[in-house]
């Protein structure tokens, strides 16, 4: 697949400072931002904003939706009833995203986006998850948020093939940096070595050398 607008140079690998001390972060310019590919825990990045993969009750869960309220405290969960009441009695729909505080977390906001349930790809999936990311970095942009932070969204319980999801996110991000140049920094926070292995091959299939 070839690269966009300046091709987006490898800057370096570097130590991450997250998770195992073995994991390498690589980073790459792409626009004017610095992307970059990390295995690590999301609730502990300080980026400005991290992104929650939720479920449309909004009302937490399992995984990075469940850490993220268990670590971020009441306040988010506060903040979610009412995005809930004020704008989707009957909860935010796949590819939607909204902002709230980040509550006792480093991160000063969480961008809530829920992706689509795996149905075999052929349900508009792709198109959803396309929109998740999207719409995160239109919300970033409008609360003024320089750097964020995505899990992957939908590729664990929502069974979304992680080599599919995986060249989605790549490239929608790419999209995103171009049209919101604000937007400095984006991680792709990676929770197994599994996932690093993924997303640091599409990357650097896209981005590197």
């Amino acid at each position: 697949m070839p690269p966009s607008g300046d091709g987006g140079k490898s800057l370096r690998r570097m130590r991450s400072g997250w998770g195992d001390p073995l994991d390498e972060a690589a980073a790459y310019l792409v626009s004017k931002a610095t992307v970059r590919v990390l295995r690590g825990d999301i609730t502990d990045q300080d980026t400005d904003a991290i992104v929650n993969a939720a479920n449309s009750s909004l009302l937490g869960g399992g995984g990075v939706d469940g850490a993220i309220h268990a670590r971020g405290g009441p306040a988010i969960l506060a903040e979610c009833r009412s995005l809930r009441e004020a704008r989707w009695p009957r909860g935010m729909p796949p590819g939607e995203a909204a902002a709230t505080s980040g509550g006792r977390l480093r991160a000063r906001y969480v961008i809530h986006t829920v992706g689509p349930v795996w149905q075999g790809g052929g349900a508009g999936e792709e198109e959803i998850l396309r929109r998740c990311y999207r719409r995160s970095l239109e919300v970033a942009e409008e609360h003024g948020i320089g750097s964020v932070a995505f899990p992957s969204i939908s590729t664990g319980a929502y069974g979304y093939p992680i080599d599919r999801a995986g060249p989605v996110a790549i490239a929608t991000v790419e999209e995103g940096v171009a049209r919101h140049p604000s937007i400095r920094e984006v991680r792709f926070v990676l929770f197994s070595s599994f996932d690093l292995a993924a997303y640091s091959t599409i990357a650097k299939a896209r981005w590197g050398r």
